[in-house]
């Protein structure tokens, strides 16, 4: 069995939303709505978008990986 890779606070926000759907709802929880149709999304990190909305980016990350491993 592969494992999967994490997704870390590096990542850009778009990168994340494409390669794992599943973790819209938490993007969604943390930058509310308007992040999917800001073309910052393929531009900026995880770990900037967490400062821009004042979330602890570990928090976030464990919170998408969470999303991740269920959806499998």
């Amino acid at each position: 069995m592969a494992d999967i890779v994490k997704i870390n606070k590096d990542m850009m926000i778009g990168e994340v939303l494409t390669k794992y759907p599943q973790t819209k709802s938490v993007i969604e929880k943390y930058f509310g709505g308007g992040c999917f149709t800001c073309a910052g999304i393929n531009m900026e990190s995880l770990s900037f978008g967490a400062m821009m909305h004042n979330v602890e980016p570990e928090t976030l990350v464990n919170e998408l990986n969470a999303a991740i491993t269920k959806g499998n």
